[in-house]
Formats: C-alpha cells, sequence, structure tokens
C-alpha cells in the first residue's frame, strides 16, 4: 500500500513553492505547542529543494518554533484546566505525566532534550508551565535544543542533497512505515514504565 510516496511528492511540492517559509514558520510554531507533525517533514524538503538557504530555514524554524514553545507554556500555565480534559483523553497524556516526573527529577534539562529529540515537545512545554519551569531557563533551553536539531537536520540534507532525494524516494514506504512502528513502539513502552 503506497501512502508515503504521494505524501513526499507533495511535500517535495509544497517546499518548492513561493510561500514556503510562511508554512513552515506556522508548523514551526503550531508543532511546538499544539500540531501533532514534526517540523522536519517541511524543513528537510526545503533544505533539500533549496540548499544555498538551508541555514535560513533552520534558523526560521528555530525562531517560530520557540515562540510556539512560549505559547505552549502559556496553555500550561494559564489554561491548563481548559486543556485537561482533552490531554487526558488524546494519547499524549502518558507523556505529559512522564514530563511531568522528568521535571521533577532534570528540571530545565528535560526542555532541551525534549527539544532536541523526536519526542513531542508541545507536551513538554504544556508541561513546564503547568510546573512553573524558570520561564528565561526554559527560553534558552528551547532554543539551544530545536536549534541543535533545525540546525542538523537542514545541515545533513543541505550537504547530502540529490543523493539523500533518491535513495528516499526509492525507500520512502520502508521508511515510512518503519517510523510509524519505531513511534507506536516508542510510545508502548512509555506507557508501559
Amino acid at each position: 500500500m503506497a501512502v508515503f510516496g504521494p505524501l513526499y511528492e507533495r511535500v517535495m511540492r509544497w517546499s518548492r513553492h513561493r510561500h514556503a517559509e510562511c508554512y513552515l514558520a506556522a508548523m514551526s510554531f503550531a508543532e511546538s505547542s499544539f500540531f501533532p507533525i514534526p517540523v522536519d517533514v517541511m524543513l528537510a524538503p526545503m533544505s533539500m529543494a533549496t540548499p544555498s538557504r538551508w541555514w535560513r530555514y533552520a534558523l526560521n524554524a528555530t525562531i517560530f518554533s520557540v515562540l510556539g514553545g512560549l505559547a505552549g507554556y502559556a496553555i500550561g500555565y494559564l489554561l491548563f484546566e481548559a486543556v485537561e480534559p482533552w490531554l487526558r483523553d488524546s494519547h499524549y497524556w502518558p507523556a505529559y505525566l512522564t514530563a511531568r516526573n522528568w521535571f521533577d527529577e532534570y528540571g530545565i534539562w528535560t526542555v532541551f532534550v525534549a527539544g532536541f529529540s523526536p519526542i513531542p515537545y508541545k507536551v513538554f512545554t504544556i508541561a513546564a508551565g503547568v510546573a512553573s519551569l524558570s520561564l528565561p531557563g526554559f527560553f534558552i533551553a528551547s532554543l539551544i535544543g530545536r536549534g541543535a536539531r533545525f540546525f542538523l537536520v537542514a545541515g545533513i540534507v543541505r550537504y547530502a542533497g540529490p543523493r539523500l532525494e533518491a535513495s528516499l524516494l526509492k525507500y520512502i514506504e520502508r521508511i515510512g512505515w518503519g517510523v510509524v512502528v519505531l513511534s507506536a513502539l516508542a510510545v508502548g513502552y512509555l506507557m508501559l514504565r
């Protein structure tokens, strides 16, 4: 069943669109506070489509992701009672509980790790607000974590370029389903802990 090939082709078309940077900014902001799709889905193809602008795309994603993270922090700090029922009913609740425990144990380092890793950053931004984590510390850890991730992704894609695009197109279905399986295993592992 070819699911990821058509999606890949659509994303590559979007990445070459004249408003792609605006879409990347909006997606980066939204992903850090409520949107479920990771920024890399737009950042990587844009860096592949226009390699000379990879650093600009990474900077765009970093700035708007951190701003979205601040919005997520505000949601947790100011509106948690309103979003808690939705969060409890969503598949993000176990991750939220894990985030709260990690904040108690590791503090601000949790934000850095969440910002850099593929775990759902939005859950950690909201949990940071609920925990009233130091806002300056949250901002700095988010800036470093998100920046490191996005510059690494865009830089690797820029330098791998055409070889990567050919490989992705050839193996996109296997890669896509592999990511789905790994994500399901990671969620299952977190829920069983």
